[in-house]
């Protein structure tokens, strides 16, 4: 099969979340069962600043944004043996950051984005590349499926394309003012209930859902959270009327990218069989996090963006018991001001237990899954979450939230019915975080007990092995609607 892979960001170069981990590992996964598997992506200035090898392509293509013509420029790297067509264009792509600043989003990213998925049909048809399948990802990729069913829906080139949306996390949506129809060149008989319309504003995340072949979620949990009023984010009823579209698959992890037995970044390897290197790697971050050199003091690790649904506003509230408590707290991430003036101003508190790091990092994650004993995700929500599933990998046990991916994934001693490998709690408040911490804490002061539950999360196997199978049997499902037989 050709297929194609749509997204805003792809590890390894350009990431602020999961999404980019799946859309650079699924597609080497397809790659390495035959598949003819290529990406598309914003050529950001992160790509320049990270040194990744890009060329200059000859290729390029022209839309109509705010009704004047723009030029889209082609640009190759590669991901192994995988093609990745990066599009530049310096006014929309050429900035410090993906879709916006801690203040806000950009206030163009409505042009931004219809540029980015205009430029991709157009460019396929340069290149002469005619995928099978178009696999769109997220709010930012949501208006392919919409021109293809809309404004190409006669195009010869594209009628035998399947297409797939994924939802990565139904909270983030593309949420427009009416006026910007014009400004991304769109009909204004695309604003109604049944297309881009949603409480008088636009909404390009539903445009994907309503228009694409299949529609996909990256857990069966979040699949069926994201059907209820509770948890849809105002989109459960749209999601409703193609329930029998919509798939939940969990992600997998690259466990060539996340292996402690191989991986580069950390201080000594270690592996599922001899384990002594992990307090090597603790003491190591530890000591390049600021934090006392204690190797028996249990140390909590996070990765993640700080925003509300991951949790950071019970973390925020439990600052002053976590501050004087018997274990060291390691944060990477970004995101929302508040949460990083509270966590600086814990600082200037007194709390020498509590180390943090803004930005992405790519070499100090996983020296904080290497180093970490526990691994936390209060998350509200978490459609999928792979940070449990490499915290796992690297022996660090999950401390998580009972929702999407998570309660997929892990299981608590209390689960008598399961086999235990983390910590759940089920009540979104603090006090219920902190008793989950707690038994953790107990727990760990048991050694053969945590080094059971180490190994045991260290043997899940959660690689892309298993999923990709899923996405191809859909992949074949919309090419059958199209008659097409793969």
């Amino acid at each position: 099969m050709k297929i194609l892979f749509v997204a805003s960001e792809v590890t390894p170069f350009a990431k602020t979340g999961g999404l980019a981990d799946v859309a650079g590992a699924l597609p080497k996964t397809l790659r390495s069962l035959g598949h003819d598997v290529r990406i598309m992506m914003p050529f950001y200035s992160v790509v320049e600043r990270g040194g990744m090898a890009v060329r200059k392509g000859r290729k390029s293509a022209s839309v109509f944004v705010d009704g004047i013509e723009k030029k889209g420029f082609l640009r190759q790297a590669s991901l192994g043996e995988i093609p990745v067509y990066l599009i530049e264009n310096k006014e929309y792509f050429s900035r410090e950051e993906l879709y916006g600043t801690p203040s806000g989003d950009y206030p163009d990213n409505a042009q931004r984005f219809s540029f980015f998925c205009r430029c991709v049909l157009e460019l396929l048809k340069k290149m002469d590349f005619r995928p099978d399948i178009i696999h769109c990802h997220d709010w930012q990729t949501a208006l392919i499926p919409h021109y293809l069913k809309h404004e190409r829906k006669n195009d010869p080139f594209f009628t035998k394309t399947g297409v797939i949306f994924t939802i990565h996390n139904l909270a983030y949506q593309g949420l427009f003012p009416v006026e910007a129809l014009e400004t991304m060149g769109l009909s204004k008989e695309c604003f109604t209930m049944d297309n881009l319309e949603f409480y008088g504003k636009i909404n390009l995340l539903k445009g994907g859902i309503v228009a694409a072949d299949l529609v996909t979620t990256v857990s069966e949990a979040y699949c069926r959270e994201i059907q209820t009023p509770e948890m849809g984010c105002g989109m459960h009823g749209v999601l409703q009327t193609r329930k029998d579209d919509l798939y939940g698959i969990l992600n997998g992890v690259d466990y060539e990218e996340w292996n402690p037995a191989t991986d580069k970044d950390i201080m000594k390897n270690y592996s599922h069989a001899s384990l002594s290197g992990k307090v090597v790697d603790k003491i190591g971050l530890q000591r390049t996090m600021g934090l006392a050199s204690a190797p028996e003091t249990p140390l909590i690790g996070m990765v993640s963006r700080m925003v509300a649904h991951k949790g950071f506003d019970l973390i925020t509230e439990l600052l002053p018991v976590l501050s004087k408590a018997p274990l060291q707290l390691v944060l990477l991430g970004s995101g929302d001001e508040r949460y990083l003036k509270a966590l600086n101003d814990a600082k200037a508190a007194g709390a020498r237990n509590i180390a943090f790091s803004t930005g992405f990092n790519h070499a100090l994650a996983p020296k904080i899954y290497a180093g970490s004993d526990m691994f936390l995700m209060p998350s509200f929500f978490e459609p999928c979450g792979l940070g449990q599933l490499i915290a796992m990998r690297f022996g660090s046990v999950p401390v998580v939230r009972k929702t999407g991916g998570l309660a997929d994934s892990v299981c608590d001693p209390m689960e008598t019915d399961k086999t235990p490998n983390g910590f759940v709690f089920e009540e979104y408040t603090a006090d219920a975080l902190w008793d989950a911490i707690s038994r953790a804490i107990t727990a760990y002061q048991d050694k053969p007990l945590w080094k059971k539950l180490m190994r045991r999360g260290m043997s899940c196997d959660f690689s892309w092995q298993h999923s990709v199978h899923k996405y191809l049997e859909l992949y074949r499902k919309a090419l059958h609607r199209k008659g097409v037989e793969a």
